[in-house]
């Protein structure tokens, strides 16, 4: 597959990281002839110095020949300009552009169809994110939640602590002993290496592991593995850019929540508050430990920094913490941050690279791929994805599916109900399978469902 990819920013670097350790043809474009180089010195990809917008750029880069443009540069003008000149100059079958303006995406002005702006797929990194928060802050106890086939199955990640109940048991034993339970552990982190789970493995306190469930179930599982906490209700957002008035706008629909938002701007905050219907909007600065104090952060269960700098997120998490929120979320773009984070304390951080990347993923996938999810910044992949009658895994049992060994199906969705495989279990076309896939056996997975699924 040919594949442009405008901007060598974060996730233009992640992207074409991924197509390309999958043998794609890449092509990277940039104005900055250091990010270009760079690119191209450390990845596998061809790189372009110019402007993406201008169609001179584009068939430099291959527009003519290419399956796909990606753009994802810091300019949402670009972006769509870049699409457009694609669909119109070069006929590019499959545009994904990056658009974060909320004025441009608001529905009363419908800009993007083949008519107007020919954009295939829009990435609006602020909701993406808004909605990972929102998701995380409904289920305290894990670091990373994932919702797949319309909400019923869900992939969650724990990190067990010592005293976790099912540490140095075989997981074989951790399903008889619970046997209506509804989950299957299908990796685990340990030692900074991502491993398919086994029957056979025992689980080791500080292990990340990944387990995929039944909705129902999740609740329980957490239960079971020690981390059952339950939902917030008094709440902190700190910074009120579009990801903080989503949250918070977000939170109001959830319930009989108390939220409490801090932004630094006072014109913003005006606006803000003028568009939040329960949320108390506070005007200062988040890192003011008075301000804090008044927020009531003593009895928080959950403060959430989600402003535009890495450094003032990690800092107001730390002093929320220290003035008694129980606990603390932050929102970090750079990702050597991201152990920072947890060694002062913050007990979870969100990285919008990784959730724009899952979600472009989501697109890039061929077939009758439903929704992608990545792992471990790329250690693997969660992939939700519909049966089809020509697929090698249908009618006959999983044990002679001949699966890859880094491949593991978690979930199987039929008749408006969720099961966990076995060795016996046999799908059926239409089955939708919730699975994941570590990062060296993606080939196999292609070659196994290219026909059922086209799995790209």
């Amino acid at each position: 597959m040919r594949v442009i990819v405008c901007g060598a920013g974060r996730v233009g670097y992640g992207i074409a990281k991924r197509l390309a350790r999958e043998n794609n043809d890449v092509t990277v474009v940039d104005q900055r002839k250091e990010l270009a180089r760079q690119v191209s010195e450390s990845l596998d990809v061809r790189s372009v110095i110019g402007n993406c917008a201008y169609p001179e750029v584009l068939e430099e880069a291959g527009a003519r020949e290419a399956d796909m443009i990606i753009a994802v540069t810091q300019q949402d003008e670009v972006n769509m300009v870049a699409c457009e000149i694609a669909h119109a100059m070069f006929n590019v079958p499959t545009k994904i552009a990056r658009v974060r303006a909320q004025e441009y995406l608001d529905p009363r002005y419908p800009l993007f169809s083949r008519e107007r702006i020919p954009i295939d797929v829009i990435i609006s990194p602020e909701r993406e994110v808004s909605e990972a928060i929102i998701q995380r802050m409904s289920t305290p106890g894990a670091f990373e939640i994932k919702s797949f086939v319309d909400g019923k199955v869900w992939a969650v990640g724990v990190k067990l602590r010592d005293d976790c109940p099912i540490i140095n048991t075989p997981l074989r034993q951790v399903a008889e002993l619970f046997p209506d339970l509804k989950i299957t552990i299908v990796a685990f982190r340990r030692g900074g290496e991502m491993r398919r789970a086994h029957a056979v493995d025992q689980l080791q306190p500080r292990d990340e592991i990944y387990f995929v469930a039944d909705r129902n179930d999740v609740t329980r599982a957490l239960e079971i593995m020690g981390e059952a906490e339950r939902q917030a209700r008094r709440i902190i957002v700190i910074g009120g850019g579009n990801v903080g008035l989503y949250v918070a706008q977000g939170l109001e629909k959830m319930g009989s929540m108390k939220v409490r938002l801090i932004e630094a701007d006072k014109a913003r905050a005006e606006t803000i508050a003028e568009q939040l219907e329960k949320t108390v909007v506070l005007q200062g600065d988040g890192l003011d430990r008075n301000l804090l104090r008044e927020a009531g952060v003593a009895d928080a269960e959950s403060v959430v920094a989600v402003t535009d700098s890495d450094q003032v997120n990690i800092l107001a998490s730390v002093v929320a913490k220290r003035e008694g929120a129980r606990r603390s979320m932050a929102l970090i773009n750079d990702p050597d941050y991201g152990p920072v984070s947890e060694a002062v304390g913050i007990d979870r951080y969100i990285d919008p690279r990784a959730t724009t990347i899952s979600k472009i993923l989501q697109h890039i996938r061929r077939g009758r791929i439903k929704g992608v999810y990545s792992l471990g910044d790329g250690a693997a992949e969660l992939i939700d994805a519909i049966a089809l009658e020509t697929s090698p895994l249908v009618n006959r049992p999983l044990r002679d599916a001949d699966l890859p060994e880094g491949v593991m199906i978690g979930a199987l969705y039929r008749d408006d109900a969720v099961s966990m495989p076995t060795g016996d279990t046999v799908v059926n076309a239409g089955d939708r399978i919730v699975l994941m896939a570590l990062k060296d056996h993606v080939k196999d997975v292609e070659q196994m469902f290219r026909v059922s699924l086209e799995y790209f």
